[in-house]
């Protein structure tokens, strides 16, 4: 029980480092909360500093999950590691670190996967890079990556944890969306300028 809450604390903690706060501060003097979307993110990151700093944000954000799903195994617990990714994500969604404004889940989901279905997040990552290149739209292309995810976890997995976790996953995407559907709804949205 101990070791649990440690991780559950640890993933959450994990979770909660503002890497595009961070990255934003140290290498350009600049926090992305005050520009742009406002988010912490890797999109944001990409628009407010730049595609090296979005990149290494984006990263950052997807090995957090990654790591926080490893550590029931690091530690040598019974514990199912996509448990402790979403405990992740909602640090990265709501970060103690960052005043409880965080990102919109889906880099931190993908690590989440990467490190549990792998075959499911290279399968995620080529809808949304191809959706990206169809649409232009980053959040739109997130949600239907998500929407992939739980039909895979459904239909190709059919692991019931893997199912849960997933829906819950991409609750947390739509939810963090919201604002950008209606932004989609009334053709405000801004679109990437290129790949």
């Amino acid at each position: 029980m101990a070791i649990t809450i440690i991780i559950v604390i640890l993933a959450y903690l994990l979770g909660s480092i503002p890497s595009g706060l961070i990255i934003g501060k140290v290498f350009y003097g600049i926090d992305i909360r005050e520009h742009g979307s406002g988010n912490l993110g890797g999109t944001n990151s990409f628009r407010t500093l730049g595609k090296k700093a979005g990149i290494a944000v984006t990263l950052a954000d997807i090995l957090k999950g990654t790591l926080a799903a490893a550590l029931p195994v690091i530690f040598h617990s019974d514990l199912n590691p996509l448990f402790a990714g979403i405990i992740a994500v909602v640090g990265h969604m709501y970060p103690i670190f960052a005043g409880f404004r965080g990102g919109k889940a889906v880099a931190t989901s993908g690590g989440i996967l990467l490190f549990c279905a792998p075959a499911l997040f290279i399968t995620v990552l080529v809808v949304f890079i191809l959706s990206l290149y169809l649409t232009k739209y980053v959040s739109l292309s997130s949600m239907v990556a998500a929407l992939t995810a739980l039909l895979f976890a459904i239909f190709v997995n059919r692991d019931i944890p893997l199912i849960i976790v997933v829906s819950l996953l991409a609750l947390f995407v739509f939810y963090r969306h919201r604002a950008n559907i209606k932004r989609i709804i009334n053709k405000t949205e801004p679109k990437i300028k290129r790949l």
